[in-house]
């Protein structure tokens, strides 16, 4: 991230979503901040653009620690029928791209033991979707 994640923070509220899809992309590293996992997270149910849900996903599911499958979870069970589109979109865009994503199953995994019921059930919604799009 060339500005580093205060920068990218600012951009989480710009009103172009070209800088929102930006933000989300760069704050994706530092999705086990609390500051950036906010951020995060308004990026995923962005209500102004679906490009920003979609890269935004995409980043944190490339990114497919624990912390940010967690921040997709949350999305997940928050999210509208659209923007869930958008989210499982994302994912699959990560899934499909060259490097593939053998941690985010195992992230959902653990997140199944989450204390908290929403990421849980965002968990195994994600785990639904991978299950539908291993070949």
């Amino acid at each position: 991230m060339t500005g580093g994640p205060e920068s990218a923070l600012d951009e989480a509220s710009s009103p172009s979503w070209i800088r929102r899809a930006r933000a989300g992309r760069d704050l994706a590293a530092f999705a086990d901040a609390p500051e950036a996992a906010g951020a995060l997270v308004g990026l995923l149910l962005d209500a102004q653009d679906t490009a920003v849900t979609r890269q935004t996903a995409e980043a944190l599911a490339r990114t497919g620690t624990a912390a940010a499958v967690r921040l997709i979870a949350l999305a997940v069970v928050e999210a509208d029928e659209n923007q869930a589109d958008w989210l499982q979109t994302g994912v699959h865009d990560a899934h499909e791209g060259p490097d593939g994503l053998p941690d985010v199953a195992a992230a959902c995994g653990k997140l199944a033991r989450d204390q908290e019921g929403a990421v849980r059930r965002g968990a195994a919604e994600i785990s639904a979707w991978m299950a539908g799009t291993v070949r």
